[in-house]
């Protein structure tokens, strides 16, 4: 992703038509509009017209692009989960599928732009004091998730039958199960690794962003084998 004076190349490196071109001017502008207003004056004190009346649009133009004043504020994550199921449908699916996510997350985090990576810490501290942004970013994660499954269980092709205790075929839908709690454990340690890069130094960037994901994914096999101890005292 380049800056707005920047030329914007397209598909195998060619320029972008003027036309699309300004919108993806309008588009920065409006995120890095909402983003500056939303951490100067909060995001519940401001308005669609605040936003509007800074770009110089109409709130019908607006509406072209965004839906609503959480989708704006959302839109470095919204742009990262994209990247994040093109990287999937590219990707070699090979060895373990925990392994395949984790490695499609941190290829997604390594090809986003530079702009792209300040707008998104803006937007992930906004997401922690805002409870309206964190009801949305839980609702896209979980859009993803259904869209990640569909990918996959498209790529994968059948995992075979879970075998019950008895010896026999656990069931319809086991391997859609076994695989959506393996998104399910990817999405948690990557909000895990979020939640402690956009609480922590303000300086942190994408290398220690990268390193909290990989801390995440080592500590799930001890996660899962945790065991309930009683406190001393008790």
């Amino acid at each position: 992703m380049t800056t707005a004076a920047a030329t914007t190349p397209g598909p195998e490196g060619k320029e972008l038509p003027l036309r699309e071109r300004k919108r993806l001017r309008t588009r920065r502008a409006l995120v890095e509009t909402a983003l500056a207003r939303y951490a100067r004056d909060g995001f519940e004190r401001t308005t669609l017209d605040d936003i509007t009346d800074d770009v110089e649009i109409s709130k019908r133009t607006f509406f072209r692009y965004f839906a609503s004043k959480e989708d704006v504020a959302l839109a470095p994550e919204k742009e990262f989960w994209a990247a994040f199921l093109d990287v999937l449908r590219e990707a070699e699916l090979t060895g373990p599928v925990l392994g395949v996510l984790h490695r499609a997350l941190i290829t997604s985090l390594e090809r986003m732009g530079e702009e792209w990576e300040r707008r998104f810490a803006e937007s992930r501290r906004l997401v922690e004091r805002t409870p309206a942004l964190s009801a949305h970013s839980l609702q896209h994660c979980a859009e993803t998730s259904d869209a990640v499954l569909a990918l996959l269980s498209v790529r994968l092709g059948p995992l075979g039958p879970l075998i019950a205790d008895d010896g026999g075929p656990a069931g319809p839908g086991a391997d859609e199960l076994r695989l959506r709690i393996a998104l399910e454990i990817t999405v948690a340690a990557f909000r895990c690794a979020l939640h402690a890069w956009s609480t922590g130094p303000a300086d942190a960037g994408r290398p220690e962003l990268i390193a909290l994901t990989d801390r995440a994914f080592a500590a799930v096999p001890g996660s899962l084998d945790l065991m309930a101890r009683p406190a001393a005292n008790d």
